[in-house]
């Protein structure tokens, strides 16, 4: 985690703080279930939870132990009872490590998760207000980055308001998925402890029993997670790309907002650059090479290894924490992003009605010319415009064979901008659920 780009919040779920905060809660539930069935005396498990509960633990005695142990769950087992006392013999009766790490580590994922729930339901609601300021603006569409048909600013933010509502079920089912608790001994067979521990334990803790976990609990789980992290990073630096994009000099039709005092460059200090969103592509980069590592911990040998534990130690918090910082960035950009509809026209209009050709494509094959010649007649008159030799309708007017089928009032007819528009408010209450 690098400070620069980490909200605390997110980063106090991996402090080890409250990683050793977790793993008590697991050892001192357990140490419940353990009493009520019998297996150890109740008053250890009232003592275990009265000594230790509100305990701030010394992370530099559990890194001090565990230099000479070489195992951090025993390490903070022996902190652990020079707080409880005798009665600490009877934590971690049955369990394995992992029962403890592995559990943990949901715990910490499901936090996170309701955290980026969150974050994503900012920069959606941020997306559906400017969405719908936007509505009726009318923008140039563009394929392959070059002019297209009409648009409007509205539709193009629809459309990433749609893509992250996508995101977001996805991410309430990795969460779900994810949010599992394994307290079934070493090699998962339940030998050493009740199963009854683990359901009491999962209950406790806000999971679900795993239904088998060997002795580890299987990574496909967390392969899905962190693949979903990765996703919403791809459609983030999506509409990140598209910001940068329209901020370019030659186009300028939005821009991020730029603060009183703010410097672009150190150089020139006329700049004023698209530095939010180019962040949160470099960002977004990180979080999608977190996903390689997590698919890779799927594979394990036999009930279990740890050839996933050191990965997870790092992509865990920084997956997470990085997506957190950047969803939170993307949602100030398109709260204060600025919109210039005059550009947006003027670009609209830069190649003299050229994004109108398909009207007039059709409108002469309904009127009898087959498409190959319709297509000839059309592109012949538009590429003069694309060479700067005159205005499209004009020449389509002076065009004799073009008006064998139309007149000029049918031709002037198909340069209608509301033409493209008439069914944004159909789009809008596919998205929205409403138009207004």
């Amino acid at each position: 985690m690098i400070p620069r780009y980490t909200r605390p919040e997110m980063a106090s779920i991996w402090e080890p703080q409250t990683r050793f905060k977790i793993w008590f809660e697991i050892e001192a539930h357990a140490a419940d279930a353990l009493a009520e069935l019998g297996t150890i005396p109740k008053d250890a498990a009232k003592t275990i939870w009265a000594k230790a509960k509100d305990a701030t633990f010394n992370v530099d005695r559990i890194d001090e132990i565990e230099r000479e142990t070489k195992h951090d769950v025993i390490a903070f087992l022996t902190h652990l009872a020079e707080i409880v006392g005798p009665e600490a013999r009877f934590v971690h009766q049955g369990m394995t490590s992992s029962d403890v790490l592995d559990t943990c580590l949901n715990v910490q994922l499901v936090r996170a998760a309701d955290i980026l729930i969150a974050d994503i339901d900012r920069l959606l609601a941020a997306l559906k207000t400017r969405a719908f300021e936007h509505k009726m603006t009318p923008t140039i569409g563009r394929s392959h980055g070059i002019h297209a048909e009409p648009v409007t600013f509205g539709l193009k933010l629809a459309f990433a308001y749609a893509e992250f509502t996508r995101n977001r079920e996805r991410l309430v089912a990795a969460r779900k998925e994810v949010a599992t608790c394994a307290i079934s001994g070493a090699v998962g067979t339940f030998a050493q402890i009740d199963p009854r521990v683990e359901e009491h334990v999962a209950k406790a803790m806000g999971l679900e029993p795993e239904p088998i976990s060997t002795q580890v609990i299987p990574r496909d789980r967390h392969a899905m997670y962190f693949a979903t992290l990765g996703v919403i990073a791809s459609s983030m630096e999506r509409l990140a790309v598209e910001i940068r994009h329209m901020q370019r000099t030659e186009v300028l039709e939005a821009e991020e907002f730029f603060s009183e005092g703010q410097k672009g460059s150190s150089a020139m200090p006329h700049k004023r650059n698209p530095v939010l969103t180019e962040n949160i592509t470099g960002l977004s980069r990180m979080v999608r090479a977190y996903v390689t590592p997590a698919l890779e911990n799927v594979v394990l040998w036999h009930e279990r290894d740890i050839s996933h534990s050191s990965a997870e130690r790092m992509f865990g918090p920084d997956a997470t924490v990085t997506l957190d910082f950047a969803l939170n960035r993307m949602a100030g950009v398109i709260e204060k992003l600025l919109v210039y509809p005059a550009n947006m026209q003027k670009n609209l209009d830069r190649l003299g009605g050229l994004v109108h050709s398909q009207r007039v494509l059709i409108a002469l094959t309904q009127k009898g010319a087959s498409r190959e010649d319709s297509y000839k007649l059309v592109q012949r008159n538009a590429m003069p415009v694309w060479r700067g030799e005159g205005d499209f309708q004009t020449l389509l007017k002076n065009d004799a064979d073009v008006k064998k089928y139309l007149t000029d009032d049918e031709i002037a007819e198909k340069f209608d901008l509301g033409y493209h528009l008439k069914h944004v408010d159909t789009i809008f209450k596919r998205v929205f659920g409403s138009a207004s």
